[in-house]
């Protein structure tokens, strides 16, 4: 079968939009009919991005397997609603781990291991096998595999996988092989000149390595590429006008696809790779590719007419870099869409709401409060260590008080609970043995399988089930869901809810209405007199798509405007 591969890769500066432009190059390929996965390069020496800092590389999405992967591809999954697996993202680790281990059984009988052949050899063999791999309710094999490599052309880190490229256009062959290299275009000086001298160098540098250009996206700023730059980089870059395209900062990175559309990529990209002639498109794909496009635009033209506004604040630990939530932010997008809202999103680093803020500083300490005090919904997501914990505490005792729609996500709930047994069931020296080993009332627990030693990949990791309790018809998660009894959602944890404990809360009016198949693991607690007071164990999050929103953040955005109930009715 004929394999189409697009190499996205980046130049200039690193977070250039490379994942952006990836997605959005993989659903236009898809509305037309193609079968598309996706593959992330990551160059750097972790096994995967499991135990990284959110602060450091944004959030760690988690796939169905259990995978801890690259934000980028929770893009992939959103844009082109396809399940990924933890092959889908390569890493220098993952590569040398395989490598090593083969040196280690003899498989190179003798030979001296080396980065060229061995390491290159063993990144395009890893390319080929899981563009092969089914990602969507098909079954079948993909047409195209949209490969994004990280970081920035030129660095140490990346030397082996453009090297492994270079050697890859010439294996696969050149009408199956195109590259599309992002760059940044700068508006210097008060006269605002944009600039074109970087990617210049980087196209420089790119060539240097073996990689010609199809396609030259440039990010550039709202107004686009001014007159005369286009021409300039294409005569300077060795690449046709109509090959250079404007990548403008756009109002939501969901007009990205329509920006490269209207210049005419899927066009280039047909002729490029001879789709036509190379590849069987059935009618019934053509189609539901139509349909997809017709519905994508549809939410974007929505987007732009939206006038009532939902206010959500979050609080977080890692509100510094807000890719840290990505998923999240997302997810609360996506709902919001869907109840024809738009969403104004407040950002509340939870430290800021603790009694030591303040006396340190007053000023940070009065705002953080007057954003939660003016939040329509409060979101508590997911997250490890102590810092900011008393500050989230808060949060949801100011939600259940106040009867504010809350959803707390994993650590959101652990919170919520630790709260309720504080302030309602007279625990007052609750906590989770996370934040206080010595705890005398540990209200949330080490998960007893879990290894306390190692820490990569030794959470409770993927797809599980959650399954409704008898009685809980009433729920109103569970009618967000459709009313079954079991739902299927990520996870991401090593602690739970201490079961030893959960009578006395439900006695007082807590309800945990969803369970994990023992019966003994907490997944969904609900608050019967609230308005909205919802906490899940799982990560929601990680399964929304935009015409597919999530039930937990349909359901806060739903209570946040007022019109949960009169949506549970038409269920």
């Amino acid at each position: 079968m004929v394999k189409k591969y697009v190499l996205v890769s980046g130049g200039v500066i690193s977070g250039i939009g490379k994942g952006i432009i990836a997605s959005s190059t993989g659903l236009l390929l898809k509305t037309m009919g193609l079968k598309v996965t996706s593959i992330k390069i990551d160059p750097y020496l972790n096994i995967d991005a499991g135990t990284l800092s959110p602060l450091d590389h944004g959030e760690v999405f988690v796939l169905n397997d259990g995978g801890e992967v690259d934000l980028d591809l929770g893009n992939y999954e959103r844009y082109l609603d396809v399940t990924l697996t933890r092959s889908n993202n390569i890493t220098t680790g993952k590569i040398y781990r395989d490598v090593i281990e083969r040196e280690r059984k003899g498989d190179y009988l003798g030979k001296t291991v080396q980065v060229v052949p061995h390491i290159t050899d063993a990144i395009q063999d890893w390319v080929e096998r899981v563009a092969t791999i089914p990602v969507d309710d098909s079954g079948e094999e993909p047409d195209v595999c949209i490969i994004e490599l990280g970081g920035t052309v030129g660095d140490i880190e990346s030397a082996p996988f453009v090297e492994a490229m270079r050697q890859f256009q010439f294996r696969v062959g050149h009408e199956n092989f195109a590259l599309i290299h992002v760059s940044l275009v700068p508006t210097i000086g008060s006269v605002g000149e944009q600039k074109t001298k970087p990617t210049q160098a980087s196209i420089r540098d790119l060539r240097g390595l073996g990689l010609t250009p199809d396609l030259i996206a440039c990010r550039c700023e709202k107004t686009g590429l001014d007159e005369g730059i286009q021409s300039k980089i294409s005569m300077f870059c060795h690449v046709q006008p109509e090959q250079v395209l404007a990548v403008r900062d756009c109002s939501s990175v969901y007009h990205v696809p329509e920006l490269l559309k209207d210049q005419g990529m899927v066009d280039y990209l047909w002729k490029r790779l001879n789709i036509e002639k190379t590849i069987s498109i059935t009618p019934a794909l053509k189609e539901k590719g139509s349909e997809m496009w017709r519905k994508w635009n549809q939410l974007t033209s929505a987007q732009e007419r939206l006038h009532d506004s939902v206010t959500i604040v979050l609080v977080g630990k890692y509100t510094n870099l807000q890719d840290s939530y990505a998923s999240v932010v997302k997810a609360l997008e996506h709902a919001s869409l869907n109840c024809h809202k738009k969403l104004i999103m407040k950002w509340v680093e939870a430290s800021d709401l603790e009694p030591e803020t303040r006396s340190s500083n007053p000023v940070k300490y009065h705002e953080a409060w007057q954003d939660l005090c003016s939040a329509q919904g409060i979101l508590v997501p997911g997250g490890f260590g102590n810092r900011g914990v008393e500050g989230k505490i808060a949060a949801a005792k100011w939600a259940r008080e106040q009867k504010i729609p809350y959803l707390g996500i994993c650590l959101g709930l652990q919170i919520a609970v630790i709260e309720f047994a504080r302030n309602v069931c007279g625990m007052t020296d609750a906590d989770s043995i996370e934040l206080d080993e010595n705890t005398k009332t540990p209200v949330v627990v080490y998960m007893p399988e879990i290894s306390k030693t190692h820490l990569g990949g030794t959470m409770r990791l993927g797809t599980r089930p959650t399954e409704f309790q008898a009685g809980t018809e009433g729920s109103t998660l569970r009618k967000l869901y459709g009313g079954g009894s079991t739902v299927m959602e990520r996870h991401r944890h090593r602690y739970e809810i201490n079961p030893e404990l959960i009578e006395k809360f439900e006695a007082k009016g807590l309800q945990f209405v969803g369970k994990d198949e023992t019966g003994q693991r907490m997944e969904i607690v609900e608050m019967a007199d609230h308005p909205y007071f919802v906490g899940v164990q799982y990560h929601p999050e990680y399964l929304t798509r935009p015409l597919r929103p999530s039930a937990p953040f349909m359901g806060l955005i739903l209570a946040a405007t007022g019109g949960l109930q009169a949506h549970l009715a038409t269920l």
